[in-house]
């Protein structure tokens, strides 16, 4: 899962940021409305974690501004006030949850798999190729009768892999989906994870590797 946390307390965005990686996603911080609104048109986030007292561009007009263009990302709202008429007033404009400050990080962590977990109606829970599902709810991979042992970060990638439908997909592409902003673009993680994946997936081999182009499933 990749998330946003748009936060301009410092102390309490790194506090998340480093509570979520433990989690096992991938995260980016903006501490500025302008900053986020940047970020997530320019990366493909599961959730954005939105407070709403934001610098640069208030957390409703970013909130406003990104359903506008019709990004997927779930919106989870943050705010010091927890009021009913502050809470009706964040959901009217359109984000999914809505959590006061302060908060116990289990619970914003639960919230966030939830919202990752909804489905649109484009994105099923279960994914099938071949002999392999993927169940996105449950964050496990069944190949036949064998339940696979994967990391979060193979998880992800095979999540990637499987919904793009034999569809080659980049390196650059996988780094985007499944690390964070942080990564070293030439770094040889996707490499690594991919020959990981192929192991524990086992054979027949599933995963193709396309000279100069990426990876899919065939």
């Amino acid at each position: 899962m990749r998330v946003l946390v748009a936060e301009d307390e410092e102390f309490l965005a790194d506090a998340i940021a480093r509570g979520l990686r433990r989690e096992g996603m991938a995260v980016d911080v903006a501490r500025s409305g302008t900053d986020a609104v940047d970020k997530a048109l320019a990366n493909p986030y599961d959730v954005i974690v939105l407070d709403r007292d934001l610098p640069g561009m208030h957390g409703d007009d970013v909130c406003t501004k990104l359903l506008a263009e019709g990004r997927g990302a779930r919106i989870l709202m943050l705010t010091a006030s927890t009021t009913v008429g502050d809470r009706v007033d964040g959901l009217s404009l359109g984000a999914d949850d809505y959590l006061g400050k302060p908060f116990a990080f289990i619970e914003l962590v639960a919230r966030l798999r939830a919202l990752a977990r909804r489905p649109t109606s484009a994105t099923p829970t279960t994914l099938l190729r071949a002999d392999l599902v993927v169940d996105v709810a449950r964050h496990e991979a069944v190949r036949g009768d064998r339940t696979l042992t994967l990391t979060r970060k193979e998880l992800g990638v095979l999540k990637v892999l499987v919904e793009a439908d034999g569809v080659v997909v980049s390196a650059e592409e996988l780094l985007d989906r499944v690390w964070d902003e942080h990564t070293d673009p030439f770094t040889n993680t996707v490499r690594v994870t991919i020959a990981n994946l192929r192991r524990k997936v086992g054979e027949p081999p599933l995963i193709e590797t396309v000279i100069g182009a990426g990876y899919r499933i065939r």
